[in-house]
């Protein structure tokens, strides 16, 4: 039997069942947080028995959560909630806000008791930054505005979680299970509530004390041997959440806190880039554990209510975006790509409701429920964002409710007027930039556009005419002035984007030339099919200038 077998065999054989069902996700374009809790049944109770109650994995997923929490705070960028302005708050405050009162409400319609009810319409508020960073980088989307937006109210959600671990410690100190929940729902002891302050109060001092005084000094000496270093990260980051467990407050939020006081140091993205293989290894446990921890019989009697609590995760949380964004002046498809981001509920959602098993506020049932809600949404909304260009263009014509008559927070109007433009690049990078210094040197009139706005804002400070636009947009070809643009000229070297631009500019009637930009022979013959009047190489053109100057047969700069 293979739940006799000695404590490291199992975990063997479960780390090698791991990576086979990590390999299985990624073929299948699948967060591996879907696979690993798949593993988790697999070697539970009702598959191999892999996992028992007497097992390492909880200490493991214990640790986990403590390295994924130390990251967060480590990584806790407020300048990227800024460069998007108030959009990231409204849109994450209004998200979680809205989401948290209609899920609520359909939790109650399911017969879920009210606790139960208030966990889970909570854990369906929360999206997963690692899963939608990863996703935006893979798709080049991360700069886009979007892409910024979405990642600002990521950001914004993260601390909103934290404030409700912080909550839950509160609440959940020294009550003795769901029947002591509800009756300090009734009427919250002054003392305990007075008492859960002052602790907090007292652990928020000793930790600023120390980020005063004896962290600078302390980690500047670490640095020096970067595996140190990285050793007292990790010891840092379980210390606290274990102080804080001790002392009766959320272990989470000790985590978080230690990431925080870090967070300020020279060093903080060496710790992160050294960490975050050792959280996503120990994540594997606590995702491991969740799924032996269910119970199949009782998941089956929820398939109903799990449907249509996905349903409105997947629907419901895109269209509010959508709405709140629309209403703050953004275009329909960048409200529906932020949107689809908040499609889905993230490892913060399974690790919340757990907490509140934990604290005996929610029953295994409800945690269950959140997980299968969990499986649905992190799977569909995988594929959702993978082909958000193809979606958004079969959708379109339905979404007008949700754009302004004008959408003055992309549309922008060029001071030299319409008339005047006879160039417009698309693409602001150094390609793309150099190209629109040179043409305008040249006594062209340019118009760039760039779907990063800060490359825009870089441009405007050099006295440049540039505007926020995605080339990939079907609908942002009609807003340029193609009718005196005579060249429009694609800096930006990836296919797709290529193929769109030209494609979109055909749809909008432009009858003027086309320049493309290919970094191979193969996508510059394929482009030069589609009747691009000019195909730009710029390695290749590079190079066969660098040819010239060496051989001489071109004039070497002064």
């Amino acid at each position: 039997m293979l739940a006799d077998l000695p404590a490291f065999e199992r975990l063997a054989a479960i780390l090698g069942i791991s990576a086979l069902f990590g390999a299985l996700a990624t073929w299948l374009r699948q967060p591996l947080i879907v696979g690993f809790i798949a593993v988790g049944i697999l070697v539970g109770p009702v598959g191999l028995e892999l996992v028992t109650k007497d097992d390492v994995l909880g200490l493991l997923a214990k640790a986990g959560i403590a390295v994924l929490l130390f990251l967060v705070g480590l990584r806790l960028d407020l300048n990227v909630v800024r460069s998007v302005g108030p959009v990231a708050l409204a849109t994450g405050l209004g998200q979680v806000a809205f989401t948290s009162l209609i899920g609520f409400v359909i939790c109650l319609g399911l017969g879920l008791p009210w606790l139960d009810a208030l966990y889970a319409a909570v854990a369906l508020t929360f999206s997963s930054t690692i899963i939608i960073v990863k996703l935006l980088s893979d798709k080049r989307e991360i700069d886009a505005l979007h892409g910024r937006i979405a990642v600002g109210f990521l950001i914004v959600q993260d601390l909103v979680v934290i404030v409700a671990m912080i909550a839950l410690a509160a609440f959940g100190a020294g009550s003795g299970g769901a029947a002591a929940a509800e009756e300090g729902a009734a009427g919250f002891g002054a003392a305990r509530m007075l008492i859960a302050l002052g602790k907090g109060v007292a652990l928020l001092l000793g930790v600023g004390l120390l980020m005063r005084f004896a962290l600078p000094p302390l980690t500047r000496r670490l640095a020096r041997a970067p595996e140190a270093l990285t050793l007292f990260a990790l010891a840092w980051a379980v210390g606290l959440y274990a102080i804080c467990e001790i002392i009766g407050l959320s272990g989470e939020v000790g985590a978080f806190l230690a990431g925080c006081s870090l967070a300020g140091t020279p060093w903080r993205d060496a710790i992160g880039g050294r960490l975050t293989g050792v959280r996503d290894f120990l994540l594997l446990f606590f995702f491991v554990q969740l799924g032996a921890s269910l119970d199949l019989s009782r998941l089956t009697a929820q398939v109903g209510a799990a449907s249509a609590l996905s349903l409105f995760v997947l629907i419901g949380n895109p269209l509010i975006v959508m709405a709140i964004m629309g209403a703050m002046g953004y275009r329909r498809r960048t409200g529906f790509l932020a949107g689809l981001t908040v499609a889905q509920i993230s490892e913060f959602s399974l690790i919340l409701a757990a907490l509140g098993v934990a604290v005996d506020h929610i029953s295994p049932d409800t945690l269950g429920l959140v997980t299968l809600v969990g499986i649905v949404t992190i799977g569909v909304s995988t594929y959702l964002i993978l082909y958000s260009g193809p979606i958004y263009e079969a959708v379109a014509p339905y979404l007008g409710l949700f754009e302004r008559a004008h959408p003055f927070r992309e549309i922008q109007h060029v001071e030299r007027g319409e008339r005047d433009i006879d160039t417009i690049v698309l693409g602001l990078g150094r390609y793309g930039g150099n190209i629109l210094r040179g043409l305008m040197a040249r006594g062209r009139s340019v118009l760039g556009i760039d779907f990063d706005p800060e490359a825009v804002r870089h441009a405007q400070r050099e006295g440049l005419a540039a505007q926020h636009g995605d080339a990939e947009d079907p609908e942002f070809a009609l807003a340029l002035p193609l009718a005196s643009a005579s060249l429009v000229i694609c800096a930006v070297p990836h296919r797709s984007t290529n193929v769109a631009v030209l494609r979109h500019l055909r749809s909008a009637g432009y009858q003027g030339r086309v320049a493309l930009t290919a970094h191979g022979l193969r996508d510059a013959a394929l482009f030069e099919s589609l009747d691009a009047e000019i195909v730009l190489l710029p390695f290749v053109d590079a190079a066969n200038e660098a040819v010239d100057r060496l051989l001489g047969t071109a004039d070497l700069p002064a």
